[in-house]
């Protein structure tokens, strides 16, 4: 019992510790990202501007509904705003988790929430969000939802279902990747809500700022000039070969292709996965899959660590969960040359794989999940097995859920 009261002191005390140094950290440092999302949320208000006009040095990037969003947040004092954005940025954490821990067929308690959550923190995709004042967590925590309602069948008794997914894309293109699963899983209706909402958000952006969007959606959405690709923390495949063959001149349009190779080989593997009853599995593949078509994926954005780390704590691999963590909590690229010399691009042997170490991590998991035995996992609560039917509101029943 005394052990038990420790392990619970220490787990809150971090936890306490962690949420006040965000909450010292935020009232006191002018990230970067912030100012520019919150100069975001004013430039919308002239159209034009948004996008033809540098912020602090550089250019907002995300959707004029992005710059939207961001509207009331730019109303309010830079402190007070950064606070407040980190802080629902924890709570969005914790939610994540919690939700994570249930697709894993957990009934998690108060603490080991507690502890997931205080671990997560120290994780480089985590920390990151906060430290930038970006809006990972928060997309994280719209598309679980989402995903939640779907493996319990609920996406036939929720309008709702599939918008959270919708907001998510329209803000920042790559979760529009669960709009095609969820129409590959069978959930017809969600994809469908999930489409619709992501359009009248875009409508949303067209009309306070016309000009603005067409030049995004014309021009912008798919231009990666405006974003450094090939600094060291875009972690994705297209960086890599940016890097590696000496710059973006070298990438032809035949990189499509390689792209579409990642989509389709991903989204099978999530596929099979939602089908047998495993959207855990699904959502951490779909995540991964996400990460490696997008040219521009931030070592802040790959949040999608987390379920991925717990599927494979729910496997029993154990090992190779405590190497990912290790490995996500020391990031080792930021050790390797990244400031535009000429040891960051070509080929050096060992120093490449550890500048492109979570994209190896990420192709490595994509790769175990497709060769390994894909069978239904014991005690995954509430997920619906689709035996011949397609309707976007199947409901099976519960599975027991394994104690937490």
């Amino acid at each position: 019992m005394r052990g038990v009261r420790r392990v619970t002191a220490v787990v809150y005390g971090v936890l306490a510790v962690e949420v006040a140094a965000v909450v010292v950290f935020a009232a006191t440092y002018n990230a970067l990202d912030f100012r520019i999302y919150m100069w975001g949320g004013h430039a919308v208000r002239h159209d034009d501007q948004l996008y033809l006009a540098l912020a602090y040095g550089h250019w907002f990037t995300y959707s004029p509904f992005a710059a939207l969003v961001y509207v009331p947040v730019a109303a309010l004092p830079l402190a007070v705003a950064r606070v407040g954005w980190d802080l629902l940025s924890v709570a969005a954490l914790a939610y994540s988790c919690v939700l994570i821990l249930k697709l894993a067929g957990y009934r998690p308690s108060r603490l080991a929430v507690a502890g997931v959550v205080a671990a997560s923190v120290a994780l480089d995709p985590v920390w990151q969000t906060l430290f930038l004042g970006q809006i990972n967590l928060i997309l994280l925590a719209l598309i679980l939802t989402d995903v939640w309602r779907v493996s319990r069948g609920s996406s036939g008794s929720s309008s709702l279902t599939g918008a959270g997914v919708g907001i998510a894309a329209a803000i920042k293109l790559t979760p529009a990747i669960f709009i095609v699963f969820f129409l590959l899983a069978r959930r017809t209706r969600a994809a469908c809500v999930a489409a619709g909402t992501f359009v009248a958000a875009g409508l949303a952006g067209f009309a306070v700022a016309p000009h603005a969007s067409a030049r995004y959606w014309e021009h912008l959405s798919h231009d990666t000039r405006r974003v450094g690709a090939p600094y060291i923390s875009n972690q994705s495949p297209y960086a890599a070969a940016i890097r590696i063959a000496g710059g973006q001149g070298h990438i032809g349009w035949w990189w499509a292709l390689v792209s579409v190779a990642f989509a389709a080989a991903g989204l099978a593997v999530a596929t099979v996965l939602a089908r047998r009853g495993d959207w855990l599995g699904a959502t951490a593949v779909t995540g991964t899959t996400g990460l490696l078509v997008s040219p521009i994926s931030w070592a802040h954005h790959w949040v999608w660590v987390l379920p991925a780390l717990v599927l494979l704590v729910r496997a029993g691999h154990r090992a190779a969960a405590a190497a990912g963590y290790l490995l996500f909590a020391v990031a080792p690229f930021w050790f390797t040359p990244h400031a535009g010399g000429p040891r960051e691009y070509g080929f050096h042997w060992l120093l490449t794989p550890v500048a492109n170490c979570f994209l190896i991590a990420g192709v490595a998991f994509l790769a175990y999940l497709a060769l390994s035995p894909l069978r239904r996992p014991e005690g995954v609560p509430g997920q619906a097995e689709d035996h011949g039917r397609g309707g976007a509101g199947a409901d099976d029943g519960a599975v027991r859920a394994r104690p937490g």
